[in-house]
């Protein structure tokens, strides 16, 4: 569970009339459960994938995600499966993962992902362009970790992709998105160079398409990141200020 306190007292100021700004409330990570503690841990993960986790914290991540077994996961851009091979296990036999990638990843990723589904039937994938291509219904969680800001520069329509994923969630669906900060005010103008997006500019394009953001963490905050380096710089990658947050579709 999130911070009861802060989400009791974000509540009653709503029931007393007071303004509330829920990108303030910033519960610390919730409890690991067992099922992402198992699956971070998991044998079946490679070296490589474990190598890396000191900068993604995917326990933590999945933590505030709140995935859990038996959810239905809509993952956007899941070649390499760093986060699905971690999912597949958390949702578990009871659970389903659809994967999705743009065209351009097909030539590289086609074949193992398709050794990926091949091995785990709780999976399936397509190619396609996400804001032209139709999605499950009824979802409980779409995961976006670190790709919103390639959205844009593949020419994918932001108004009507996120619009995609709020019809695609049930209600009290979550979307989760973990992205690298750009400069301040820059909006997109490093999404192209330096892999980097403005954080206001996330916000106010999913807010838009119906979400209620409900978690804003400071997980990756990194005060000393210099936002005019690429972030698969070697002195950069794994270490970029992130934001990471957490929407919900209306109940």
């Amino acid at each position: 569970m999130f911070n009861r306190r802060l989400v009791v007292a974000a509540t009653l100021a709503v029931l007393i009339g007071a303004p509330v700004a829920w990108a303030q409330v910033k519960p610390p990570v919730p409890p690991i459960s067992d099922a992402v503690a198992k699956a971070v841990a998991s044998s079946t993960r490679s070296e490589k994938d474990k190598a890396r986790d000191g900068g993604r914290k995917p326990a933590e991540v999945f933590a505030i995600s709140g995935i859990k077994p038996g959810d239905k996961v809509i993952e956007i851009a899941a070649f390499g499966q760093y986060d699905t091979n971690i999912m597949v296990n958390i949702v578990g036999p009871t659970g389903h993962i659809y994967m999705y990638d743009l065209p351009y990843q097909q030539a590289r990723q086609e074949a193992p992902t398709k050794a990926f589904t091949d091995a785990h039937p709780n999976t399936e994938h397509a190619f396609g362009k996400f804001d032209e291509m139709t999605f499950p219904s009824g979802v409980d969680l779409v995961t976006i970790d670190m790709y919103y800001h390639d959205l844009s520069i593949n020419n994918v329509d932001l108004a009507a992709f996120n619009k995609k994923m709020f019809n695609a969630l049930k209600p009290g669906g979550r979307l989760l998105i973990v992205d690298h900060n750009a400069e301040a005010g820059s909006g997109r103008r490093d999404t192209n160079t330096l892999h980097r997006i403005d954080k206001p500019l996330i916000l106010s394009e999913v807010q838009a398409a119906g979400f209620r953001l409900v978690v804003d963490s400071s997980l990756f905050a990194n005060p000393m990141d210099n936002y005019k380096i690429r972030v698969f710089d070697p002195t950069e990658r794994g270490g970029t200020d992130r934001s990471v947050f957490l929407f919900e579709k209306p109940r």
